[in-house]
């Protein structure tokens, strides 16, 4: 049996909070229906999907970089941290690793016998990488709604961080929080 750890991750391109990684190494003998792209199911679809992934895979794990790693190291490079700390937190050694986009994170150091191989798209065609997909977004929707209770008034919980109408004007009439990518133009083109 083949192991192999889809990679992917979800948070790129909000103005707050974490980039988070997931790598799941799905079990061939506990197929789940339904994985996929994660941003192409709804919310309560994912969430199921997340728990059946999270109880029948072999082995899953997830990383994250938070805004001050991404205001430091810039996003692509905080991505590719998350990524590696992801795999880093398998029980598994995956025999094969499938990362979403065109870039590869870090890995020989960590599994010196995988080959690791970067799938445009990947999340609509690996299933591996599009429940790994599903297990960030969901990660990072959960982390988002945390955060709404600890900086209330942006919004997080509806807009998850991203640079909707609302959560811009949310930070003209609050300020910036801790939580904010300080990197980002529109946060940066509005900081006292």
């Amino acid at each position: 049996m083949m192991r192999v750890a889809g990679v992917d991750e979800a948070g790129r391109g909000p103005l707050a909070g974490p980039v988070v990684a997931a790598a799941v190494i799905l079990d061939p003998r506990q197929p789940i229906e339904g994985i996929g792209d994660s941003k192409a199911l709804e919310p309560l679809e994912r969430e199921r999907l997340a728990a059946l992934i999270r109880s029948r895979s072999l082995s899953w794990a997830v990383g994250t970089a938070d805004a001050i790693e991404i205001d430091t190291h810039n996003i692509l490079q905080a991505t590719l941290m998350a990524m590696r700390r992801a795999l880093a937190g398998l029980a598994w050694a995956p025999q094969v690793i499938l990362v979403d986009g065109n870039r590869l994170p870090r890995w020989r150091d960590l599994w010196p016998q995988a080959e690791a191989r970067a799938v445009v798209r990947g999340d609509s065609t690996e299933a591996s990488i599009g429940a790994a997909s599903i297990l960030a977004k969901t990660t990072r929707d959960a982390l988002m709604e945390q955060m709404d209770t600890s900086y209330p008034g942006y919004g997080f919980a509806r807009h998850k961080g991203y640079p909707t109408a609302a959560h811009v004007a949310a930070i003209e009439r609050q300020g910036v929080s801790s939580v904010h990518r300080l990197s980002f133009g529109p946060v940066k083109s509005r900081m006292t």
